[in-house]
């Protein structure tokens, strides 16, 4: 339920939000520069939240998160109005990343620990999996909406729907969600608390050679999937030969979205063809890089539908056989913190990236950008293939969590 409230909520400008930027006066450059500000918001603000829960809850971190993007969403909107210099696009961007650093860790935390708590004894990838199947409903339904909503009603629509449904989220979450199976401990103060995280964060996470190499990766493909989601909109629509075919942007993250259940329920079914979870993220990794290339090639709008769909059934089907493997290899004291830290990762990465592909697509268009994407996520493999030589206990079985030495 949190999880198709939360990616409804966000995908409804999936389809349209590079076109909305771009509406705005922005150039492809600074576009994706916003985009950057907003992963640099992620790495700022992953430690400061992930601070609120582990010391107020993972209840009060979601609640946060709701509240704080509908407002930054509303700050948008008014951005795109008076058409706003682009230093005004990249605080209003920070303040995104805060609002999703509330989620990051905390949600799948709460999870995790709510399920030992009440005594779950299955398999972490298939519960994983049924919630990439929810937030692939959410993501068809919000970015399939989105676009035909911008197209009807204008570019704005897609927003103020967006802090409608956080909203409605918020006020679920508050009736319905708990702390279980996890004590907020507000004991220590906020240097303390820094230093433990950071201690954590070593000692569980760099320190650890399978969860290092892991996270490594993650550092390499993070600002991929955001740059080659949001490249694709206007892509979609130069292959289309209409650029006001919002409807035709949105499409193309319905497919995504569509894809997205597709891979959550394959999932399952193709775990079991692979005796490590590390095989087949490494697979499903591959099969990624090699699409993003394709898409450097191909210049036909259906072709490159099937290629979004390829792309993003591999994409759903290694996200949870990642999070199982991830969370095998963390104690419940450290989840929230070590979560956040990878989620961390992943963003350095996409604030470093982002930029420099937009500025490509500006000089030499969408399909170079997308090819030198290629070669970025084709850097994450050789760290994944480490992680597995580490031969981690988490990697052949859904023990329950415990620490890595």
């Amino acid at each position: 339920m949190l999880g198709f409230g939360n990616t409804l909520a966000a995908s409804l400008i999936w389809g349209v939000n590079t076109i909305f930027l771009l509406d705005a006066g922005l150039n492809n450059f600074e576009a994706f520069a916003a985009n950057a500000f907003f992963t640099a918001g992620m790495v700022l603000f992953e430690v400061p939240t992930g601070i609120v829960a582990d010391s107020w809850g993972r209840r009060a971190s979601y609640l946060l998160g709701t509240i704080t993007l509908a407002v930054t969403t509303g700050l948008y909107l008014w951005l795109w109005v008076i058409e706003g210099p682009f230093w005004a696009w990249a605080v209003s961007s920070v303040l995104l990343g805060l609002g999703f650093t509330f989620f990051s860790g905390a949600t799948e935390a709460w999870l995790v620990d709510a399920l030992r708590a009440t005594g779950y004894q299955g398999e972490l990838d298939s519960v994983f999996a049924r919630a990439q199947v929810f937030m692939g409903g959410g993501m068809l339904l919000g970015a399939g909406g989105g676009g035909y909503l911008a197209q009807w009603l204008g570019l704005g629509a897609p927003y103020v729907a967006r802090a409608a449904v956080l909203v409605v989220v918020f006020v679920v979450a508050a009736v319905l969600m708990r702390d279980l199976g996890f004590t907020p401990d507000r004991s220590q103060g906020f240097a303390t608390e820094v230093r433990r995280i950071a201690g954590d964060s070593a000692r569980y996470g760099l320190r650890a050679r399978p969860v290092r190499w892991l996270m490594i990766a993650s550092v390499c493909t993070g600002g991929i999937g955001i740059y080659v989601g949001y490249a694709l909109q206007p892509h979609l629509l130069n292959l289309w030969g209409d650029d006001t075919a919002y409807g035709v942007a949105g499409l193309g993250a319905a497919v995504m979205a569509a894809a997205q259940i597709g891979g959550g329920l394959l999932g399952p079914r193709l775990r079991p063809l692979f005796h490590r979870r590390t095989g087949m993220i490494l697979a499903m990794s591959v099969v990624g890089v090699i699409v993003v290339a394709l898409f450097a090639v191909i210049q036909v709008f259906w072709v490159a539908l099937l290629l979004i769909v390829v792309w993003a059934l591999s994409s759903a089907a290694l996200m949870p056989v990642r999070q199982a493997y991830l969370n095998g290899m963390i104690p419940s004291r450290q989840r929230a913190t070590l979560l956040s830290f990878d989620s961390l990762m992943s963003s350095t990465g996409g604030a470093i990236a982002q930029p420099g592909l937009g500025r490509s697509a500006d000089v030499w268009g969408y399909p170079a950008s997308f090819g030198i994407s290629a070669v970025i996520s084709a850097l994450a493999l050789p760290f994944i293939w480490l992680s597995r030589r580490s031969r981690d206990r988490a990697d052949f079985t859904a023990s329950e969590p415990a620490a890595v030495g």
